[in-house]
């Protein structure tokens, strides 16, 4: 099933109609969709895309809407802004095409953004990047939460929030990491480093040696274990040490006690390397002897 159904409210048997009709529309009187999600398009990719066009013609039409503002939906003599199909127009242009099929759907400026970023979503032709930042549009426009969108996506929550984790990278970052070719892996690896000027660091280090993702991995960690706070050192045997003369002082006082009441007990204490020998002895009184 489409993806775009799940954004889709059931619609009127008009937009239906309109759904089911090709028009061919002029070429110049179709504007370029500002909620685009995509900013890069190869221009290689282009030239074979219209290179395929000229050979078999666009197979897949264009999907349009026609403003509102500009009155009925059937007035071709108008302007229609371009839902999705930017490469396809690309591509036409570059081929002088005067005309392009296309398919027209009732929209307002939200909708004919939110079915921009959905296509393009669906294409999986998008840097990851784009693709982070369609995502986090469709929650801007839906008020949605993630576990929400991701549903509506079919994947999982999880999914959702390593793509949002993404747009944590500065502009610069994601520049050097797609001219650089760098994947998703090696992207979120970085993202371990919270300071923005040791990832920045990290991040010239793995494109100057050519880590792949495995190297990469390993240099982040070694690079926090390096830099993490260093804990001060325990000192469990000078505690002990205290722990015990807490402990000969109270012999020596129960020592001393039993002297005061006549009774000739002696302690000793020897130091046996590992281990300390405390002996009390406690002479028997005449009845117990009896």
């Amino acid at each position: 099933m489409n993806l775009l159904q799940n954004f889709l409210p059931r619609t009127s048997d008009k937009t239906d109609e309109a759904l089911d009709r090709v028009h061919k529309i002029p070429v110049c009187r179709i504007l370029p969709n500002p909620a685009q999600p995509r900013k890069y398009f190869d221009s290689g990719e282009t030239l074979r895309l219209a290179d395929s066009i000229r050979l078999h013609g666009i197979l897949q039409p264009l999907c349009v809407r026609k403003p509102v503002s500009e009155g009925n939906i059937d007035d071709f003599g108008g302007v229609y802004e371009l839902i999705s199909g930017e490469r396809r127009l690309r591509a036409a242009k570059l081929l002088g095409l005067a005309e392009v099929p296309c398919i027209i759907i009732e929209a307002d400026s939200l909708r004919s953004a939110e079915l921009a970023i959905i296509e393009n979503l669906q294409r999986e032709d998008l840097n990851i990047f784009e693709e982070a930042s369609a995502i986090a549009a469709l929650i801007d426009l839906y008020g949605l939460t993630q576990e929400e969108v991701a549903a509506k996506l079919s994947a999982s929550q999880s999914y959702v929030a390593n793509k949002l984790r993404l747009l944590r990278f500065d502009e610069l970052e994601q520049r050097t990491i797609l001219e650089k070719h760098l994947t998703e892996r090696h992207a979120r690896a970085l993202l371990r480093i919270a300071d923005p000027k040791m990832r920045k660091a990290a991040l010239d280090t793995i494109v100057e040696r050519g880590y792949n993702v495995a190297e990469t991995e390993g240099f982040i960690a070694k690079l926090l274990e390096e830099t993490a706070p260093q804990k001060a050192p325990q000192k469990p045997r000078t505690a002990l040490v205290k722990d015990i003369r807490i402990f000969y002082n109270t012999l020596d006082r129960a020592v001393d006690i039993m002297h005061r009441a006549g009774i000739d007990a002696k302690s000793q204490k020897k130091d046996l390397g590992d281990v300390y020998e405390i002996t009390v002895r406690i002479p028997k009184c005449r009845e117990e002897e009896g």
